[in-house]
């Protein structure tokens, strides 16, 4: 079974009980929410209905809700659209009906870009670079030509956007996804750390408590990583406007770059956009695409994203079962050694608590050759710090908490069982010996447990026992 976990996004392609059910079948185990499409009532019914097959099937789901961000996109474009030539003059606009000029809606924009600033516009079919800037309009030059159309994406590189992550539409939506009571909350178009507090603001004001993932894909995310990764649970390496925000040669080294710092502290990291693209119209992915999967598998992310390829592609379960497949392959030649490395240099320097028993469980299961790494989790913190390493060792979660099942149902190599409340150690020996029973372990098998005493508590883990099956 694949360790690397498979997050599909649901759309036309997918938005059925047959499909949902053929696809967690194939390995999906994240559904993702686009709230870049779609209404409320449409939503709705999706998760009913995820939620409802994944019961039906036995599975562990998480949900994921994509928040859809500031989205700059140009007005109206006559029809059919306008074939630009190297070189030709344009005038951008936020005034409609303006003759000669593109309507541009985005004020904004306007008023913070400068001459010299590139515009990208769509995935980098045609490209301007500001000319003038004069009163509200910007006069541009074609520097790559194509056709222009109306309603496409527009890109500012290195200019930085005086507005909020959060758009009006985000704040509605995350009303949503609370309600719903979504696993995990993407936020788009993250540029600091300021941009994930904000959300965690409203989430103080509501009560609640959604892990965020933060999405990379802003020139401003690279120069404050760290920050955003600290203040955030989790990334997600998103290619496509990274890829228009640096050049497309820079986004191999930098995917690397953002799964290494989401390992370092134990936060899942997801890679996704393009992954498969070309399942979208036929059975099977090209080479270079397998290719890439396994890359950044081999990088040591915990997932990987199918986006239009199950969302609006005519093949979604050949596209996760496709990722499986690479996954399980890659999986034989994955450089556990590389981790083991990594793993000592956490104990030989000064960590807390949680993180030394995490790095020593990896090491004691590899010396007693236990089946498995358990660990007894409220959070779900444990299980992560555990998995940051990447131990040839199964990894197992038990947990009384459904929430707690299905957010490690993100990260790489967990799979979490529940459990009823259990109070003293001896009870909870018990408790996990009989639910790794079903994972098909017998008598004189070992586990190695990692458990918080006293329990109930969360981030307090303290104890690492090893276990032998009677």
């Amino acid at each position: 079974m694949a360790r690397t976990k498979i997050v599909a996004t649901i759309g036309p392609s997918s938005n059925n009980p047959e499909t949902i059910r053929r696809m967690l079948a194939a390995g999906m185990t994240v559904a993702r929410i686009n709230f870049s499409h779609g209404d409320h009532e449409s939503h709705t019914k999706t998760v009913q209905m995820l939620r409802e097959v994944a019961q039906s099937e036995g599975k562990v789901l998480a949900l994921l809700g994509d928040l859809q961000g500031p989205k700059i996109r140009l007005g109206h474009v006559k029809a059919g659209g306008i074939q630009l030539q190297l070189g030709e003059e344009i005038v951008l606009t936020p005034h409609r009906g303006q003759p000669a000029m593109i309507h541009l809606p985005h004020p904004d924009l306007i008023e913070a870009v400068q001459p010299g600033a590139r515009l990208v516009i769509g995935d980098g079919e045609v490209e301007f670079t500001v000319a003038e800037k004069k009163d509200d309009t910007l006069r541009c030059m074609t520097t790559v030509a194509g056709l222009l159309e109306s309603r496409k994406g527009v890109n500012a590189p290195g200019t930085d956007l005086p507005v909020s992550s959060l758009t009006d539409k985000d704040r509605e939506d995350f009303e949503l996804i609370c309600q719903l009571e979504l696993d995990y909350v993407a936020l788009s178009f993250v540029r600091t750390a300021a941009d994930i507090h904000e959300l965690h603001a409203i989430m103080d004001e509501k009560g609640v408590q959604i892990p965020i993932i933060a999405k990379i894909e802003k020139s401003e995310a690279i120069e404050h990583l760290e920050e955003i990764r600290d203040a955030a649970d989790g990334m997600m390496v998103a290619r496509g406007d990274l890829g228009i925000e640096v050049q497309p040669q820079e986004v191999p080294l930098l995917q690397k770059r953002i799964i290494r710092a989401c390992n370092d502290v134990g936060k899942p990291v997801i890679t996704a956009t393009q992954m498969l693209q070309s399942m979208v119209e036929h059975p099977r992915p090209t080479r270079a695409e397998a290719s890439d999967v396994a890359n950044a598998i081999l990088d040591g992310t915990d997932a990987v994203m199918l986006s239009n390829e199950t969302a609006s592609g005519r093949f979604p379960v050949e596209a996760v079962l496709m990722m499986k497949q690479i996954s399980e392959i890659t999986e034989t030649a994955f450089p556990y050694d590389i981790w083991r490395s990594r793993r000592q240099a956490v104990v030989t320097r000064v960590a807390s608590v949680t993180e030394a028993i995490s790095a020593a469980s990896c090491s004691v299961a590899e010396h007693v050759q236990a089946k498995a790494i358990v660990s007894t989790t409220m959070s779900g913190h444990t299980a992560r710090q555990v998995a940051r390493h990447r131990p040839p060792t199964a990894v197992m979660a038990v947990s009384p908490l459904p929430s707690t099942q299905r957010r490690l149902a993100l990260v790489w190599g967990v799979d979490c069982v529940l459990v009823p409340n259990f109070t003293e150690t001896d009870e909870m020996l018990e408790q996990t010996a009989a639910a790794m029973r079903q994972f098909g372990l017998k008598p004189g098998d070992r586990l190695v447990i990692t458990a918080g005493v006293p329990f109930a508590q969360m981030g307090q883990t303290n104890l690492i026992q090893v276990h032998e099956i009677t």
